[in-house]
């Protein structure tokens, strides 16, 4: 579904992404992991438009992404992404948030996207807080906002981009939880985490990138519970003893 081949990327004379390649199928749900400033975000980025990359091609459902209006508006309808801040709108309920991308993008009629802002909430565990403003809500459950604002986009896929590295570590389990049953409903799925027991747990493949390559990758109960990479083997340690 997401081809991603020899990608390249550079900001200023620095090059965060060397030659990234990787294949994403339907309903598979594929971790990236790895050091800070490795490139992991980056992917994500570029596969969503919200990044240019300089070399190498990607495409979702053979739509090839580029920098075109086009091309982006057509991607953004297709794949949604969740942030590590939430960047819901401070100034718009929590229903305000999940409606405004289905009305404004894919014009769908306001009492559709209501009765469907509202089924989203209640999938996320929220029904009860669709009238609140994200102030009034805790770090975890702005963050299952977010990710029913990106369900109602009806998306192909979901990127994910540190989804709880912002959350206290008591929250961490509720939205990992939302996360778990989309997995099982079989969303295709790209999860930049550092949750390795999520990643053991729910993903397919685990992909380890190191300096803008991916270095290891390969099932994650495998990758993950015997790793053959030494630097992933130091990483696997440092990041269970944090």
């Amino acid at each position: 579904m997401i081809v991603i081949d020899s990608i390249t990327k550079s900001f200023g004379s620095q090059k965060v992404l060397h030659g990234v390649s990787a294949t994403i199928e339907r309903g598979e749900v594929v971790c990236l992991i790895g050091p800070s400033g490795s490139g992991k975000s980056t992917v994500l980025r570029c596969i969503n438009g919200l990044e240019s990359y300089d070399g190498g091609t990607i495409s979702i459902d053979g739509v090839k992404v580029d920098n075109s209006a086009r091309s982006i508006r057509e991607i953004r309808r297709s794949v949604s992404m969740v942030f590590q801040r939430f960047n819901l709108f401070p100034h718009r309920t929590v229903l305000e948030n999940v409606i405004e991308g289905p009305i404004y993008v894919n014009h769908v009629k306001r009492d559709v996207a209501l009765g469907r802002g509202r089924e989203l909430l209640d999938r996320v565990g929220l029904a009860a807080k669709h009238d609140a403003y994200p102030t009034e809500l805790s770090g975890g459950q702005q963050q299952r906002v977010a990710i029913a604002r990106a369900l109602a986009m009806e998306p192909k896929a979901i990127l994910f981009d540190e989804p709880t590295s912002a959350l206290d570590p008591e929250l961490v389990g509720e939205v990992l939880g939302v996360m778990k049953s989309l997995a099982q409903e079989g969303l295709t799925m790209i999860v930049v985490t550092h949750e390795m027991g999520f990643a053991r747990a729910v993903s397919d493949r685990t992909l380890f990138l190191e300096k803008g390559m991916i270095v290891a990758q390969g099932t994650s109960r495998e990758i993950l519970s015997n790793p053959t990479n030494e630097r992933m083997q130091d990483f696997l340690r440092r990041v269970s003893h944090e």
